[in-house]
């Protein structure tokens, strides 16, 4: 099951300084960690982006707090974008560990520091000294490049180059709709207040497609809700969700949801603070209420 997270490159449009705006993106991180998203990609709105914090800024502060503390100093250096970096929440995400009787031990991201002869390369893993490994004939690695390397034991130090993704939160930017149209995308939703209230009878249905196919959320900025961001009336939203579409396919050529055309690819839009007691529910705040309930399990 893949987790994925979409929010505007205006999502810290509101902020008033650099400093507000890089601790608003550290709930977001932390957020997404908490629940255990794969994914926590950065969408276009560059008519919403006030200039001062743009697309970038928000996905190198939000790469910055997804790479393990002890990779960050090598991997990042010194940035305009990572001032006021140290006011980031520690996300504290825990170790992925493999599940198979050959797959033992914990996922760990290293970055390779030496490269030297008879195909062994020098990691800094987050151990107290970087560590000499065998790397596997099917992989070629170079200096600076970040690997996964699965720790069996500590003491003694047992451990190996794997090939497979870096293990924790991944933080991309791509177009909304090609993040919609991902083969892995699972139940596609969009958070907003005009969409279909969430009910415990709602969310039992909604639990079994999103522990069976994954689910992707999107979110939208301060005073720039979905509906704004796509160009869409919220009276057409409101409209598509007076419907049951629990049974609908997340295959879009099978679904009718009666938005206009502009909707990218959503298989629902979901309201999940329906009694909101606060005129704005700001993003980092949706975030929890949002992914909380649907990352519930029977």
């Amino acid at each position: 099951m893949t987790v994925s997270v979409l929010v505007p490159s205006s999502l810290t449009r509101e902020a008033e300084d650099k400093r507000e705006a890089t601790r608003k993106l550290g709930y977001v991180a932390r957020a997404a960690t908490v629940f255990r998203a794969d994914r926590l990609i950065v969408f276009p709105d560059p008519e919403g982006e006030t200039g001062r914090f743009d697309g970038g800024f928000v996905s190198t502060v939000l790469r910055y707090a997804a790479t393990p503390p002890y990779l960050r100093n090598e991997v990042w250096g010194k940035r305009d974008e990572l001032e006021y970096a140290g006011v980031l929440p520690p996300l504290r995400a825990v170790s992925r560990t493999g599940s198979e009787s050959n797959d033992s031990g914990s996922l760990r991201q290293g970055i390779v520091t030496e490269v030297g002869p008879d195909h062994r390369v020098r990691v800094n893993c987050g151990l107290q000294h970087p560590i000499s490994l065998n790397v596997p004939p099917e992989m070629a690695v170079a200096e600076g490049e970040r690997v996964t390397v699965r720790i069996s034991s500590r003491r003694p130090v047992r451990a190996k180059l794997v090939d497979r993704p870096l293990p924790g939160l991944s933080v991309e930017r791509t177009d909304l709709s090609a993040a919609l149209g991902r083969e892995d995308a699972g139940v596609r939703i969009a958070a907003s207040r005009y969409g279909e209230r969430l009910t415990v009878g709602r969310l039992e249905t909604l639990a079994g497609r999103v522990e069976a196919d994954g689910m992707t959320v999107a979110f939208g900025a301060p005073e720039r809700g979905l509906p704004s961001i796509l160009g869409i009336e919220a009276s057409a939203v409101e409209s598509s969700s007076t419907g049951d579409d629990a049974g609908r396919s997340s295959n879009r050529d099978d679904a009718d949801d009666g938005v206009e055309p502009t909707d990218p690819g959503f298989d629902l839009w979901l309201n999940t603070v329906p009694n909101q007691g606060s005129e704005v529910v700001r993003t980092e705040e949706a975030l929890f209420a949002t992914l909380a309930p649907l990352s519930l399990r029977e």
